[in-house]
């Protein structure tokens, strides 16, 4: 059988990803992309300075070395005249300025350097060259660049679930928000969520849904009072009318007059039922009871031809008082309730599906089927709608038959469910609670 449409209001829990390892998941991104970009400036900015100094030790210690060199015609330590590894930028000049350049080749376990330059006694004099090594600078870099990652995964360490805490302190918060939202969707109108601690957007959310249950609330119970004072008072005329038709002249006329009043009457006791399950009035008379009997006289009861399988057992519309043999679970519930359910869910069959229609028992469950057309779509998934009978070729009718079914399977405490059988027509599951 396909999935079926369950009469009982669940909040709908795809699979998801809890907002308490979202906000973690973003926390620990930002802080990567924090310290990323603060790694990332310091390392230039450092070795734009390492750089820089390198070059102006280079640049004064050339200014020296040539000053020596004049002076008193000996090098400095670090000074040559034309060394041969001097950068060809530095060969170039013929004029007697001092010059830097930077050398970013490895030899000889001589890392970067800086190069500075200058000839010693004008143009097509010798250069004299001082090498500024780098490479002690860049270690400290290096290590500077080590300490720098290791603080950042610590900080994430720390980050990650300081953020999982207060993201799990938001998300309770709006659970709260969410269950009660849900309650009331599942018509607990005296359901709140109360007040919220924070003073933030999630104690308005709280707030705006408290006010929202409180308008609803207000405007059903105005609703449900009206439905049942119309009702009420429709009572009386209605029974007057149908006393009337019994001095009506016998005849076609009689019997169309009185059947239509009999109509409304069904419809006003209706109506009067319903507004009792609305306003939590009714409450059941609990009695053990021989479930597959109980079945077999709503059947017998509602007038329609309807086979009856107990147990086992089959019992046709033309045996339905006896079904000897047969046997079923005896089961603690309101006998006359149930009897309300399975008829209406027998007469909804013959109304708006197609013969045969069956009816099993089974354990504490009682499954009605028929062969029509079966439930419509939007029934399925928003279940029975008061005056509304669905699609068209389910027939005409109130529509209140399986909104009452409904309201007496919660009374019980069963669980009502229908669905669309794969070969066609309307399945009906009643199952009890457990006794």
């Amino acid at each position: 059988m396909r999935p079926y449409h369950r009469l009982r209001h669940r909040l709908p829990r795809p699979d998801r990803v809890s907002l308490r390892w979202k906000i973690a998941a973003l926390a620990a991104a930002t802080a990567c992309l924090v310290a990323a970009a603060v790694g990332v400036l310091v390392h230039l900015w450092t070795a734009s300075d390492i750089r820089s100094r390198a070059q102006m030790r280079a640049f004064n210690g050339v200014y020296s070395a040539v000053d020596t060199y004049r002076r008193t015609g000996t090098l400095a330590d670090g000074a040559a005249l034309d060394p041969a590894g001097l950068p060809g930028v530095l060969r170039e000049p013929a004029d007697d300025e001092r010059h830097t350049a930077y050398d970013g080749r490895i030899e000889d376990n001589v890392g970067p350097s800086v190069w500075g330059a200058q000839r010693v006694a004008g143009p097509g004099s010798p250069v004299l060259a001082l090498q500024i090594n780098m490479s002690s600078e860049l270690h400290d870099l290096r290590r500077l660049d080590m300490s720098m990652a290791v603080a950042s995964l610590v900080s994430l360490a720390a980050a990650v679930p300081l953020a999982a805490y207060g993201a799990g302190l938001l998300g309770r918060r709006l659970r709260r928000v969410s269950e009660t939202a849900g309650r009331i969707s599942a018509g607990d109108l005296d359901a709140r969520t109360g007040p919220t601690k924070g003073g933030d957007e999630v104690a308005e959310i709280a707030a705006t849904v408290d006010l929202m249950a409180d308008s609803l609330g207000r405007r059903l119970r105005t609703e449900r009072r009206f439905t049942a004072d119309v009702a009420h008072e429709l009572r009386t005329p209605v029974g007057g009318l149908l006393a009337a038709t019994d001095l009506l002249p016998a005849g076609e006329t009689e019997d169309l007059v009185r059947g239509r009043v009999r109509d409304l009457r069904g419809l006003v006791e209706d109506l009067l039922e319903i507004s009792r399950l609305d306003a939590g009035a009714e409450h059941p008379v609990r009695a053990h009871v021989p479930l597959g009997a109980v079945v077999r006289e709503a059947v017998a009861r509602t007038g329609f031809d309807a086979s009856v399988t107990v147990s086992g057992a089959r019992d046709t519309a033309a045996a339905r008082s006896a079904a000897p043999g047969a046997t079923a679970e005896t089961v603690e519930t309101d006998p006359r309730r149930l009897e309300r359910i399975v008829g209406n869910l027998v007469v909804n069959a013959h109304r708006h599906g197609d013969a045969p229609v069956e009816v099993t028992v089974e354990g504490r469950t009682v499954v009605v089927r028929d062969h029509g057309p079966g439930f419509p779509p939007d029934l399925l998934l928003e279940g029975p709608r008061r005056f509304h009978t669905g699609a068209a070729e389910r027939g005409s009718g109130h529509g209140l038959g399986l909104t009452i079914a409904l309201g007496q399977a919660r009374v019980l405490g069963a669980e009502l469910r229908l669905a669309n059988a794969p070969d066609g027509g309307a399945v009906a599951t009643l199952r009890l609670p457990p006794s």
